[in-house]
């Protein structure tokens, strides 16, 4: 997808009021969103490494690799196998862990479908979780970052 193209998207969500765009053309697939309150915009890798663009409230494109962006800090517990992430085991279910939840090492955080199997994946050390960096239902890749527990 060309930088014009890309440039009417985000004049687009801009003029038109709307949150989010998510436009997919061949094996490209770009979204596009609106933030309301001020964080920085930010450059996603979509799990088969698919370009994808957030524009912020200016319309600017983020720069190409974000340098100055703070780690946080703890422990990441990183995806175990290629899946689907699930939070909850059913979808009528509460999530298994929430952010700033004191978790315990064994504690099962969330389940990773592989292959119509459900894996519960645990934590494997004690502590809060800081973030979870993964949405629900997404899939994920070995070794990605899931959760950060502190």
């Amino acid at each position: 997808m060309d930088l014009r193209k890309l440039k009417k998207l985000i004049d687009l969500v801009q003029e038109s009021g709307i949150g989010e765009i998510e436009i997919t053309e061949g094996e490209e697939k770009v979204r596009i969103s609106r933030q309301s309150s001020a964080p920085a915009p930010m450059l996603m890798a979509a799990p088969a490494m698919q370009p994808m663009m957030t524009g912020g409230p200016s319309g600017s494109l983020p720069p190409a690799a974000p340098a100055a962006a703070p780690q946080p800090s703890g422990h990441t517990l990183k995806s175990p196998m290629v899946g689907t992430f699930y939070r909850a085991p059913s979808p009528a279910a509460p999530p298994f862990v929430e952010v700033g939840q004191a978790v315990s090492k064994g504690q099962t955080l969330c389940i990773i479908e592989a292959m119509k199997l459900l894996n519960e994946i645990e934590s494997d050390v004690s502590g809060t979780v800081k973030a979870i960096l993964v949405e629900n239902g997404q899939p994920v890749e070995y070794g990605q970052p899931l959760f950060l527990i502190e």
